[in-house]
């Protein structure tokens, strides 16, 4: 009698499990397209040119989702944890900017058909892969998310099998040990300043 009613139990854990875990992918798999839907909306056809204001919406919908704290942990590595609370909020807000100001450069990336070929969810984080196809050209798009206050958060992306978050982790850490951390924030408010 025990075994049947732990059975039972067991069998109802999982399948509240399952049903978690298939909701957290569809919330996911929904907040994605919903945004690959507004940014093909304000794209337009091929050669379009855009107003400062469409060039703004374009960067608050491409990067609304972007957990930046998470990627200047990675970019900085040890150095984010010895660094005073200012200088973490002064360094995310210039990353953040470079970034968001990056995300025009390449724009013909969201115009592409997107494939969603697997989302896992384990607890607070998921790993989405994605195909885009652009003019017969497919590109492997992947994401690591974080469930954090209330919504889900890109946390890297890893764009034909180079990831982001590591890609400014080699740049950073390269100026970091030959010269320091305040050479690479003068170096970042340059750059943030010009707007690329």
């Amino acid at each position: 009698m025990f075994s049947i009613i732990f059975a039972i139990i067991i069998t109802l854990f999982t399948n509240s499990v399952q049903n978690s875990s298939d909701a957290r992918v569809k919330e996911i798999k929904n907040l994605l397209e919903k945004r690959d839907v507004e940014i093909k909306a304000l794209l337009g056809a091929e050669g379009s040119t855009y107003t400062d204001a469409q060039k703004d919406k374009l960067k608050e919908i491409i990067n609304g989702i972007i957990d930046y704290d998470a990627m200047a942990q990675v970019a900085l590595q040890e150095t984010y944890s010895e660094i005073t609370v200012e200088q973490k909020t002064e360094f995310v807000d210039v990353f953040g900017t470079i970034i968001r100001d990056q995300s025009l450069a390449k724009l013909d990336i969201y115009r592409a058909k997107v494939t969603y070929e697997s989302i896992e969810v384990e607890g607070n984080t998921a790993y989405v892969k994605t195909m885009a196809e652009l003019k017969d050209v497919k590109t492997p798009v992947s994401y690591s998310m974080a469930y954090k206050g209330g919504q889900w958060m890109i946390t890297d992306m890893v764009i034909d099998n180079v990831s982001t978050a590591d890609s400014y982790k080699t740049s950073f850490q390269r100026v970091i040990k030959k010269k320091g951390y305040e050479s690479l924030m003068k170096s970042l408010r340059k750059r943030a300043a010009r707007g690329e």
